[in-house]
């Protein structure tokens, strides 16, 4: 059904375009937590743990500091980042998506 993936693609992609985060906010995309084991055991819903990476959706245009001049965000759409075990704003979208809205300094770290 590779037409279907697309079809669901695409409208994940147009739902995210409608959305963009104001000032130094972030819209992350959670990682999914592993629904088996190495061993190949599967695991129920409630034990698997929450992950605590993501990947950036969408980036706000940054904030303003004291004197009225722009802060560029330091993170960029498409890094991937370690995020805070609770925080955040969930937003689910019309995708039928969960996302999570950040503040820039929410962020632990971003790596590669």
């Amino acid at each position: 059904m590779p037409s279907e993936d697309l079809k669901d693609s695409k409208m994940a992609a147009n739902a995210i375009k409608k959305v963009m985060p104001m000032l130094d906010r972030i819209l992350v995309q959670r990682a999914e937590p592993m629904a088996a084991t190495e061993g190949g055991i599967v695991l129920p819903e409630n034990a698997r743990s929450k992950m605590m990476q993501g990947t950036v959706i969408a980036v706000g245009p940054g904030a303003r500091n004291h004197q009225n001049q722009h802060i560029t965000p330091l993170i960029k759409k498409g890094d991937q980042v370690l995020l805070p075990g609770y925080g955040g704003t969930r937003v689910k979208m019309e995708d039928g998506k969960e996302y999570i809205l950040f503040r820039e300094s929410d962020i632990l770290a971003k790596y590669e």
